[in-house]
C-alpha cells in the first residue's frame, strides 16, 4: 500500500487562512445582529419618549394658563375656558379598579380550572374560548353592551338594587336608573380584561414545577390543598403581574367605555350615574376641539393618562419584585 500523503506547510497555511476568514465573517455577522437587536430594543423607549415630548409640548399652553386647576377643577366649560380633569380622572380610576375587582376572581378561577382541574379533553377548548374573548374588537363589545347590557341594567338590575333591596338611599347606589353609567362601563371592562388576566394566570400556573404538586400530594394533601399551598404561592408574582396587566388594559380602553358610560362630566359618586373617563373625553371632544387652549387641555388630559399608565406599570414592576423577594 502507498503511504498517505503528508500535509504540506502550504496546505496548513491555507486551512488557517480559511478558518480565519470564517471567523471574521462570523464576527461581522455577530456584530450586525447585535447592533440590529440593540436598535430594535431602543426603538420602544425612544417612541415612548417621543410621544411624551410631543404631548408635553402640546399641553404646555394649558398647563401654563390653568396650572393645578387642570387636576383639581371639576368643571369642563369650553366657552369659558375652564378645563378641569378631576371627574374624568376619578372616573377612569373608579371604572378600572371596579372592573379589576370583578374580573380577577373570575379570571383566576378560570385559570385554575383549565390548568389544574379540567379533564384533558376540555382544557384546550375552554382555553381557546377564553382567549377568543380577547380577539373581539372593543367596538363590538360596546355595541353589545349598548343593545343588551344597558337595557338590562336599566330595566332589571338597577330597580332591583334600588327598590327591592332598598339600597336607594346608599350613596353608592343612589340616583335614577339611566342605564348608561359607571356600572355599565365597569361591567364591559370586566368582560374585556378577563381573558388577558386568565391567559397570563394560566401560563403562570402551568409554569410551576410538577414536582411541587407531586410533593404536596405525596404528603397527603388534597387537590385543593395542593393548589392552595403549593401552586398558588409559587405563582404569586406572576398572578400579580396578570392583575396589573388587566388594570393597564382597562385604563386605556376607549370605544366600549365611551358608548356605555354616559359621558357626563360629573364626579363619580354613584355606580348608577353617568360618568366620564379620560379616554372617552378625548374620543368625544378631540375631533371638535374649538380653539388652541381646548386642544392643549385635551393634550394635557392625554398626558395625565400616559402618566397614570406609566405609574401603574412602575408600581407593577415594584410589586412583582417585592413579591418574588418574599418567596
Amino acid at each position: 500500500m502507498a503511504a498517505p500523503p503528508i500535509p504540506s506547510f502550504a496546505t496548513d497555511q491555507s486551512r488557517a487562512r480559511e478558518s480565519s476568514r470564517q471567523r471574521g465573517v462570523q464576527s461581522i455577522g455577530d456584530r450586525l445582529y447585535g447592533g440590529w437587536i440593540t436598535a430594535s430594543a431602543l426603538v420602544i423607549p425612544a417612541l415612548l419618549l417621543l410621544v411624551a415630548v410631543v404631548i408635553a409640548i402640546s399641553a404646555w399652553p394649558a398647563v401654563q394658563s390653568l396650572g393645578w386647576r387642570l387636576l383639581t377643577d371639576t368643571t369642563w366649560d369650553v366657552p369659558h375656558a375652564r378645563f378641569g380633569l378631576l371627574p374624568a380622572l376619578l372616573g377612569t380610576l373608579a371604572s378600572s379598579v371596579l372592573a379589576l375587582t370583578l374580573a380577577t376572581p373570575l379570571a383566576f378561577g378560570a385559570a385554575i380550572f383549565v390548568s389544574e382541574l379540567a379533564p384533558p379533553r376540555l382544557r384546550r377548548p375552554v382555553a381557546l374560548l377564553i382567549d377568543g374573548l380577547a380577539a373581539i374588537p372593543s367596538v363590538v363589545y360596546g355595541l353589545w353592551a349598548l343593545v343588551v347590557l344597558v337595557p338590562w341594567l336599566r330595566r332589571d338590575v338597577m330597580p332591583f338594587v334600588r327598590d327591592t333591596l332598598a339600597l336607594g338611599n346608599v350613596p353608592l347606589f343612589a340616583g335614577p336608573a339611566y342605564g348608561p353609567s359607571l356600572l355599565a362601563a365597569a361591567l364591559v371592562l370586566t368582560i374585556m380584561i378577563l381573558p388577558f388576566i386568565a391567559a397570563v394566570a394560566r401560563e403562570v400556573l402551568q409554569a410551576v414545577p410538577r414536582s411541587q404538586r407531586e410533593a404536596a400530594l405525596a404528603l397527603g394533601a388534597t387537590r385543593w390543598e395542593m393548589i392552595r399551598d403549593a401552586v398558588l404561592p409559587n405563582a404569586r408574582a406572576g398572578l400579580v403581574g396578570a392583575m396589573i396587566l388587566g388594570l393597564g388594559r382597562a385604563l386605556g380602553e376607549t370605544m366600549a367605555v365611551t358608548m356605555v358610560i354616559g359621558n357626563a362630566h360629573l364626579l363619580p359618586t354613584s355606580l348608577f350615574q353617568p360618568a366620564y373617563t379620560i379616554a372617552s373625553l378625548l374620543a368625544n371632544q378631540f375631533a371638535e376641539a374649538s380653539g388652541p387652549l381646548h386642544v392643549s387641555a385635551l393634550m394635557a388630559a392625554a398626558g395625565v393618562l400616559l402618566a397614570v399608565t406609566i405609574v401603574v406599570n412602575g408600581f407593577a414592576r415594584w410589586l412583582v419584585r417585592r413579591t418574588e423577594q418574599q418567596r
